[in-house]
């Protein structure tokens, strides 16, 4: 999870209101100083630190006798963290039907040349048509890296290994890709080692000849309470719309960066989680400060469903789920899409209670296991669901595992059908009448139904998932 080590300590400080016999101002002093303690840790500015401990200080002294204290103070504090990551929208947000230009500004280091390819893969999942133009001269191997990412993910791309200008490179990318009808063109700029005045007119110089629709900076959050000074330098040189904020899964300082942006005002649209090209996710402060409490997204989960999920499958699959007709294949694919879905600790995140296991538990060597063996097994075989003695050793061999793990694949496959066949799923996808939320519960371990939030928060997550 995105700031995993943070959230954690904050949710924990709420979570021991929960312990305490009465919630007084020694408890509330205690609760307030180790969030605060955390935050200042993560490199978030004193003065947001102490505006936020003052706040949800007079959230709590304004209540009558008889309140709910535990309930207040998780309130005040998920709203005033929210306020302190909260900037607005941005600008401007590519609508189909027109061409979009985008233009990513940001110094050397920063990410932007993968974050364009992000970017790009972002929008496609969306249905639009993008491409990537490399308007950086000054880096050597700018172009090499961009076309190297752009054909990887199958995203044209145009640049110039003759041409200097990079004034010129970016009107003729812009001009191709426009003519192609591509309704969203992607420009890649020149970055320095720190700001200085080549850099920003370069900037002016590409803004007036492209009039992009939106200017987006792009920052390393490792420069923490830095990000401030970045942010108000480039908002003063163009017109910059947005933020995204690279590399935020492996600094502490993350924290610092996120909250010094919003202090600037500068909407921040995505956070780069991590170097592959999925590691990308929107950032909405409401969704983002709910899984750094532990509350979970689960809109958010559901999204990523659908989107491993294609709309035309997803009528079989809920076919599949409610006649328990699960086979080897089907368990794999279902696999491959969870596995698809990104970062599986992002994943989890965005189930409530779920943002502290260690991902570690979730076995993902058993089931690349699991597809090797799948690759062993006759196409009559891929489509059943139980498999002869005979069978197990012969495929144990033939895809150099083991018994044991054919063993346990077949298990699996017994395992999720009967619980499937136990649910007794419409075709909707819904419970049928005989079967209700307290069914699901019993098929679970306790400690996970208690992760959800109880049969409330299986009810919850069953509505929002995709019918």
């Amino acid at each position: 999870m995105v700031l995993g080590e943070l959230g954690s300590r904050i949710s924990g400080a709420i979570q021991r209101l929960n312990t305490a016999t009465v919630i007084d101002d020694k408890a509330l002093t205690i609760c307030v100083n180790e969030i605060t303690h955390a935050l200042l840790q993560a490199d978030v500015q004193f003065k947001l630190v102490q505006a936020l401990s003052s706040n949800v200080r007079k959230s709590v002294e304004k209540l009558a006798a008889g309140h709910d204290k535990r309930h207040i103070i998780q309130k005040a504090v998920f709203h005033e963290l929210r306020a302190m990551l909260d900037a607005g929208k941005p600008s401007f947000t590519p609508t189909k039907g027109r061409t979009n230009v985008v233009m990513l500004v940001g110094l050397q280091g920063c990410g932007k040349t993968t974050t364009c390819t992000k970017y790009a893969l972002h929008y496609r999942k969306k249905g639009f048509n993008p491409a990537l133009v490399c308007a950086d001269t000054f880096r050597a191997g700018a172009f090499d890296q961009l076309k190297q990412n752009a054909t990887k993910v199958k995203i044209p791309f145009y640049g110039s290994y003759t041409e200097t200008d990079p004034v010129v490179i970016a009107q003729e990318g812009v001009r191709k890709f426009a003519d192609a009808k591509h309704d969203l063109i992607i420009l890649d700029t020149s970055g320095r080692h720190k700001q200085e005045n080549a850099l920003f007119e370069e900037m002016r110089q590409l803004a007036a000849a492209t009039n992009p629709d939106l200017i987006i900076f792009v920052m390393d959050s490792s420069i923490g309470q830095a990000a401030n000074d970045q942010a108000l330098a480039f908002r003063e040189s163009a017109k910059v719309g947005a933020v995204i904020i690279t590399k935020i899964d492996g600094h502490a300082k993350g924290g610092g960066a996120l909250s010094a942006v919003a202090a600037t005002k500068s909407p921040i649209i995505f956070l780069g989680t991590g170097e592959k090209a999925d590691a990308f996710e929107t950032f909405e402060s409401k969704a983002f400060v709910s899984r750094l409490l532990g509350m979970g997204d689960i809109a958010g989960f559901a999204n990523k469903i659908k989107e491993v999920v294609p709309s035309e499958l997803q009528p079989e699959l809920v076919q599949k789920l409610a006649d328990g007709n699960i086979s080897f294949k089907f368990l794999c694919d279902q696999i491959e899409n969870i596995t698809s879905m990104g970062s599986l600790s992002q994943l989890m995140s965005m189930i409530p209670g779920f943002n502290n296991i260690n991902v570690q538990s979730f076995d993902i060597q058993q089931f690349r296991k699991y597809r090797v063996i799948l690759d062993s097994m006759t196409n009559e075989e891929r489509n059943s669901s139980s498999l002869s003695e005979s069978r197990i050793l012969r495929l144990a061999k033939g895809s150099g595992t083991s018994v044991d793990n054919v063993q346990q694949m077949v298990n699996h496959v017994k395992t999720m059908s009967k619980q499937m066949k136990g649910l007794k799923l419409n075709k909707k996808g819904d419970l049928g009448k005989g079967k209700s939320m307290q069914d699901l519960s019993k098929m679970l371990p306790a400690n996970i139904v208690k992760q959800f939030g109880g049969m409330g928060g299986l009810q919850t997550l069953m509505k929002q998932l995709p019918r």
